[in-house]
């Protein structure tokens, strides 16, 4: 069956957002912020400046996410909160274009509140799924958005790239201030590509509106965990989700360190990212065809069955003495993420919207963004004390197996025979 026009306009939206994690979350403004804006400043100092403003950018998302979840269930609210933090993100990207050496202050705060957009936003996004599109169809809806998701950064960051590479190509006169066209690119980007689902996307389900939104809103959110009991099916899956997401997140974000550990170079290092982005296009997409045949928990079971496979890797490739072997394996990892991570991080999504109630989606997306933020706390801490009290970092990869296994004990114990979002 061919998309919807509404379909459509909510996938580009994560073809559009894409762009910001992978520039300016990921890859170029980290690098411009460590070697340009923070110039002469003690790595260990600007490295736990970044690292201090995105956790704060995570905490605070975190602590309002079900206030945020619950206000935009009112209808009428849902796509005005979204737009409120899409323009937010969108409009505080573009000046990062600005900053230069000695604007660390500028060049984080603009970052933070960008970063405070994109994911106040998010949790409005993917909540709007149950409005999108029918239950049946929505693990293929959520795979597409994560599949062209992963396209949708790469154009932009490999554009980026070489006008950095090749500045005098638009007539700039260093990789300066190609560098800081790539935010111009990344928020034109984003502002251009979510047009179609600011004009198209609406909002079905939602609770009656009302004359005192924040305080309603609020009322709703203590009477969900007064009553947490009935909603005992999402909740177990936000548990399981905890756990094996934790799992995966934390194999995402230690691979380039990781990888440096076993003397991988920066140039492989990022090959290997841009790689991943590609080969994760297509596999998203098979998971989706794939969960429509199949069920969309057994793929997730699969995909983190495919996880305990990159897990057991990690821990063997250090024991191996020939390099070349060892980097074989290494790309044999980057493939295996590729192959399945996006699968994952769709199929949760679409399985958990299955499991919420319609009109408060976006209340119980709030908790979803809750423990996706707080999921990549557990997974490095036990990694890094595994690898302290080992002395070798492949026992504290192999320690997440008890996270993934954990997540994967819960998740096949829910029921998941009776869904459209019932009290249970």
């Amino acid at each position: 069956m061919a998309l919807t026009r509404h379909e459509k306009s909510w996938i580009l939206y994560d073809w559009a957002n894409s762009a910001f994690i992978l520039i300016a979350t990921t890859a170029i403004l980290p690098l411009y912020f460590k070697e340009v804006v923070s110039s002469g400043v003690d790595p260990a100092v600007s490295t736990s400046q970044w690292g201090f403003v995105n956790g704060f950018a995570s905490l605070c998302i975190a602590l309002i996410a079900p206030f945020l979840g619950s206000l935009a269930d009112i209808r009428g609210f849902k796509k005005p909160v979204w737009m409120i933090f899409w323009l937010i993100g969108v409009f505080f990207t573009l000046p990062i274009a600005l900053s230069g050496p000695g604007t660390i202050t500028l060049c984080l705060l603009l970052y933070g509140i960008a970063r405070i957009g994109f994911s106040g936003a998010n949790v409005v996004y993917d909540a709007f799924l149950v409005d999108v599109t029918r239950e049946e169809r929505m693990d293929w809806i959520s795979t597409l958005g994560y599949g062209w998701g992963y396209i949708g950064s790469t154009i932009p960051f490999l554009l980026s790239l070489a006008i950095i590479q090749y500045p005098s190509l638009v007539g700039l006169s260093g990789p300066g201030e190609a560098t800081r066209l790539a935010f111009v690119i990344t928020a034109v980007w984003w502002f251009v590509f979510g047009i179609p689902m600011a004009r198209n996307v609406t909002q079905h389900h939602g609770v009656p509106p009302t004359s005192h939104p924040v305080r309603d809103s609020i009322r709703r959110l203590s009477a969900t965990f007064s009553h947490i009991r009935q909603y005992r099916k999402p909740f177990l899956f936000l548990l399981a989700y905890f756990f094996y997401i934790d799992a995966v997140d934390t194999i995402i974000i230690m691979a380039t360190a990781y990888g440096k550990d076993l003397g991988f170079g920066t140039s492989m290092l990022l090959t290997v990212v841009l790689v991943i982005q590609f080969v994760a296009f297509p596999c998203a997409l098979l998971y989706g065809w794939l969960a429509r045949k199949l069920g969309g928990r057994f793929m997730l079971l699969a995909g983190l069955g495919v996880y305990t496979l990159i897990i057991l890797t990690g821990y063997l490739l250090p024991s191996l003495a020939d390099p070349d072997m060892q980097m074989i394996l290494f790309w044999v990892m980057a493939l295996l993420v590729a192959s399945s991570q996006g699968g994952i991080q769709a199929l949760s999504r679409s399985l958990f919207a299955r499991l919420v109630p319609r009109d408060s989606a976006s209340e119980f997306f709030g908790f979803y963004n809750i423990f996706g933020k707080f999921a990549v706390v557990l997974g490095p801490i036990l990694m890094g004390l595994t690898t302290r009290l080992s002395g070798h970092s492949r026992f504290g990869v192999l320690s997440l197996l008890l996270l993934l296994g954990t997540g994967v004990f819960i998740l096949v114990r829910i029921d998941l025979s009776e869904t459209g979002c019932q009290k249970n």
